[in-house]
């Protein structure tokens, strides 16, 4: 029965990875500690585990969202260059922070973060388009800060570089392909760090490689990769605000049962 969800749930998080260019972390997170709470694991690690293999699952879903993207011509790649630098450097210090965070703590932190962008979604706020492309230095220095953050609350980073982009004045479309670009060494960067962290916990369940439980891996993987490319292709095709709209109500409701 667990793997159907984590099946189902790989379908919601590549369409979601391919449509907004988010890895699908923001809904994989909370679902997988809800799963692994009924599942009994152990409350000191499960939130590290959900985050963990969260992260993993990413590296599928951004592949096949990234080639659909890049099929459109839309990733700006010395753009993702650049900003890769600093997401190598950032995601290892986030996974590092996140180890030191308790899981009950780690989890209202994953709360909050949830509010937050359910109300920038529901209500559409999104820094206006002010400035030029930024320049090397400062496409890196974002990279640290959305790697950093990325690797604590287990996503992509792509509700974090997609305002950043636009903020920059890249079109919206670029943005979320480049956002999805980005979001593969964030995933690799950080899920590999979150195994090395949790490689000789000792409360981890069976079948789990450090912070990474490889079920729910599998599972996730199978479906998000092929819902990834569905997604990228309705992102060329659709104006996604009522979808926008549904989604924030799903994280209100998620962020405030992590805080309750």
């Amino acid at each position: 029965m667990e793997f159907v969800l984590y099946l189902l749930l790989g379908a919601c998080a590549g369409v979601l990875a391919g449509l907004f260019g988010v890895g699908g972390g923001i809904i994989i997170v909370p679902v997988l500690v809800f799963s692994f709470t009924l599942q009994g694991f152990d409350p000191g690690v499960l939130t590290h585990l959900a985050v963990g293999t969260s992260l993993a699952t990413i590296v599928f879903t951004s592949i096949n969202a990234v080639r659909e993207h890049h099929r459109k011509g839309a990733v700006q790649w010395p753009i993702f260059a650049w900003m890769t630098l600093g997401i190598l450097i950032g995601a290892g210090i986030g996974a590092k922070t996140a180890s030191l965070i308790q899981g009950p703590m780690l989890q209202k932190i994953i709360g909050v973060f949830a509010l937050v962008i359910a109300a920038q979604m529901a209500l559409e706020l999104k820094p206006k388009a002010s400035r030029g492309v930024p320049g090397k230095p400062v496409l890196t220095g974002a990279g640290v800060v959305i790697g950093w953050a990325s690797a604590i609350f287990g996503i992509g980073g792509g509700s974090l570089t997609v305002p950043f982009l636009t903020w920059r004045s890249l079109p919206m479309q670029q943005a979320v392909a480049t956002s999805s670009a980005c979001g593969l060494p964030i995933a690799l960067a950080s899920a590999l760090s979150f195994m090395l962290l949790g490689w000789h916990e000792t409360h981890l369940p069976a079948h789990s490689l450090g912070f990474v439980y490889l079920p729910a891996l599998l599972g996730i993987a199978v479906t998000s990769m092929f819902f990834a490319r569905y997604g990228a292709r309705l992102a060329h095709r659709l104006s996604p605000r009522l979808l926008k709209r549904l989604f924030a109500a799903l994280l209100f409701c998620v962020g405030l049962s992590f805080l309750i």
